[in-house]
């Protein structure tokens, strides 16, 4: 892409959508991550761990650099978990611009709309198992060429379509998971974010263009 055959107010719309779209997904995401931690202490111990290895330097001294994230695999498997849980985009449609056959033989029509849901389809045992429900992190690590080093291992995304797949893959993909892992270490390394109420059922979400909670999360924080 050579920057200088686009205008400026063309590339001051993909910044701007690049802000917009991650507003409202990550924010979700953060939440309904931060409320599953709340039931998972192991997990978030995990993570804590993670961030007292040697590893990452956080040669700044107040937050990780950019290679610092990269590194951080487990965190990366819980908020990639937590997602496939509860995705901030729940629901998706897609138009299709000329007539096309897909590969299970199902037509489709120019014109006709296709929706998939994201929210079913990580719930779903035939794609993720007879542990579907369960929120487990470890579903996304793997060792790294046998060597004992636990790597992260992002799956198919059509089978995982949190940030959709093919040629209209989110853009803002890797900028998503940067922000929301800067968020979250800085805050788990810092405070103990505590549900001001807990209880045992799931919070009831807002069905919109995004998956919110209703109400917010309620939490009270405290420093460790």
């Amino acid at each position: 892409m050579n920057i200088s055959e686009y205008s400026l107010e063309f590339l001051r719309d993909i910044v701007i959508s690049f802000i917009l779209a991650g507003r409202n997904t990550t924010s979700s995401a953060l939440t309904w991550f931060f409320w599953i931690l709340s039931s998972h202490p192991e997990v978030k111990l995990k993570i804590l761990e993670e961030l007292k290895t040697p590893r990452l330097s956080k040669s700044d001294q107040k937050s990780y650099v950019f290679d610092d994230l990269r590194q951080m695999h487990y965190l990366h498997a819980a908020i990639s978990e937590a997602m496939r849980l509860f995705p901030p985009v729940p629901v998706d449609t897609k138009a299709c611009l000329k007539p096309d056959v897909w590969p299970d033989g199902t037509f489709v029509g120019e014109g006709w709309f296709v929706t998939y849901h994201t929210y079913a389809m990580g719930r779903m045992e035939s794609v993720w198992g007879t542990d579907c429900y369960e929120f487990r992190p470890e579903k996304w690590l793997e060792e790294e060429n046998g060597g004992g080093t636990v790597v992260y291992r992002p799956e198919n995304p059509f089978k995982y379509p949190v940030f959709h797949g093919g040629a209209r893959v989110c853009l803002g993909k890797e900028m998503a998971y940067t922000q929301m892992k800067l968020v979250a270490t800085t805050i788990m390394e810092v405070f103990e974010v505590e549900l001001e109420v807990v209880e045992k059922k799931v919070p009831e979400h807002v069905l919109s263009l995004t998956m919110r909670m209703k109400d917010g999360l309620k939490v009270r924080v405290r420093k460790r």
